[in-house]
C-alpha cells in the first residue's frame, strides 16, 4: 500500500486559507510554479479541482469547503504532536502577541495589561489591532493570537472561548444634559436624540426591542461605528449614547451615566483563541494575564 504524501495536507490547508496560489506560495516560501504543481497533485489526489477561477481570483469548490475544517484540524493535531514541550522562562521569552479587540479594551485594560506582562516577561510585546467584525479567519490563519468580545454566530465552531466578565448597557450624556437632572422614564429616554453605534449599517440599537414592546421608538439623530465616536458626540452635544458599562469605563470619564429605564439582558465578554494554541505555554500565560488584569480592575 502506497502512503499518501502527508506534506500535501499542509499545502492544502494553506491554499484553502489563502484562496490564492501566489499568497500560499509566499506563506510557505515556495515559488508560484512549485505551488501550482502542488495544487495539481492535490487535484489528482482528491479527484476535485478544489480551487477554480472566478474573475481574477480563485474560489473553493463544495468539496474544498467540506475539507477545509477537517484539514485545518489535522494539521494542528500533527503540529501539537511534533512540538516539543519546554519549560517557559518568562524572563527569556521574546515574542509579539497580537490581540484583536473592540474599542474600549485598550483604553480600559491596556495600561495595566502592558505593565503586568512586561513586569513578568520584559521581552514580550503586545500588539493591539481593532476588531471590525466577528470573523474567525484571523484566529485561524494565525494573524491574531487572542481576541476579546461577544461570541457571535459567525465564530468558527472550533474556536475556544472563556468568559471574562458580564457587562450591561447604560445611557450616557454630558453633564448638565436634561436627562441628568430628573427621573428617566422609557418615554423620556426614547424621545431624546440618540447616537446609534453600528458597524454594519444596521439601524437598530441594543434597546430597540424593549422600546418597541413598550410602544416606543427611539429618536436616532446620527449613526457612528464605534463607542469612542458615540461618547465623543455625547460629550459635546445633547445626544444620548447607549454603551456597555464595563467595556467603556475610562472612555466615559466626566460624563453622566444612568441605568436604562427598562430591563435589558446583560452581555458576556469572552476570551477567544484558536485550539492550536491551547497547549502553548506562552499563550496560556497570556490568557492568564488578561484574565487577571480584567478581574482585578473590575473588582477594584
Amino acid at each position: 500500500m502506497t502512503l499518501p504524501d502527508f506534506n500535501l495536507l499542509i499545502t492544502l490547508d494553506v491554499l484553502l486559507a489563502e484562496g490564492s496560489v501566489a499568497r500560499a506560495a509566499r506563506r510557505l516560501r515556495l515559488s508560484p510554479s512549485a505551488m501550482s504543481r502542488a495544487l495539481a497533485r492535490l487535484r489528482d489526489t482528491t479527484g476535485d479541482p478544489l480551487l477554480v477561477r472566478a474573475g481574477r481570483g480563485l474560489v473553493p469548490t463544495p468539496r474544498a469547503l467540506e475539507l477545509r475544517e477537517n484539514v485545518g484540524q489535522l494539521v494542528q493535531a500533527v503540529e501539537s504532536v511534533l512540538r516539543p514541550v519546554e519549560a517557559l522562562d518568562l524572563k527569556k521569552l521574546t515574542r509579539t502577541f497580537t490581540l484583536r479587540n473592540r474599542e474600549g479594551f485598550v483604553e480600559n485594560f491596556g495600561p495595566d495589561l502592558i505593565a503586568y506582562a512586561r513586569e513578568q516577561a520584559p521581552g514580550v510585546t503586545l500588539r493591539f489591532v481593532p476588531k471590525a467584525d466577528k470573523d474567525s479567519t484571523p484566529l485561524r490563519d494565525g494573524s491574531v493570537d487572542l481576541e476579546t468580545g461577544v461570541i457571535g454566530d459567525s465564530m468558527g465552531p472550533e474556536v475556544r472561548a472563556q468568559a471574562l466578565f458580564r457587562d450591561r448597557f447604560v445611557g450616557v450624556v454630558r453633564m448638565g444634559h436634561p436627562l441628568s437632572g430628573a427621573p428617566i422614564t422609557p418615554a423620556r429616554y426614547a424621545q431624546a436624540s440618540h447616537v446609534l453605534i453600528s458597524r454594519r449599517a444596521l439601524y437598530r440599537g441594543p434597546a430597540d426591542g424593549r422600546l418597541e414592546a413598550l410602544g416606543l421608538e427611539p429618536n436616532i439623530a446620527t449613526i457612528v461605528s464605534s463607542f469612542s465616536e458615540a461618547l465623543a458626540l455625547a460629550r459635546s452635544t445633547d445626544l444620548v449614547a447607549t454603551v456597555p458599562e464595563r467595556s467603556t469605563g475610562r472612555l466615559r470619564a466626566g460624563l453622566f451615566c444612568f441605568p436604562l429605564p427598562f430591563p435589558l439582558a446583560e452581555i458576556t465578554i469572552s476570551l477567544l483563541w484558536h485550539p492550536r494554541l491551547d497547549a502553548d505555554p506562552a499563550h496560556r500565560w497570556l490568557r492568564d494575564c488578561v484574565r487577571k488584569v480584567c478581574t482585578e480592575q473590575l473588582a477594584g
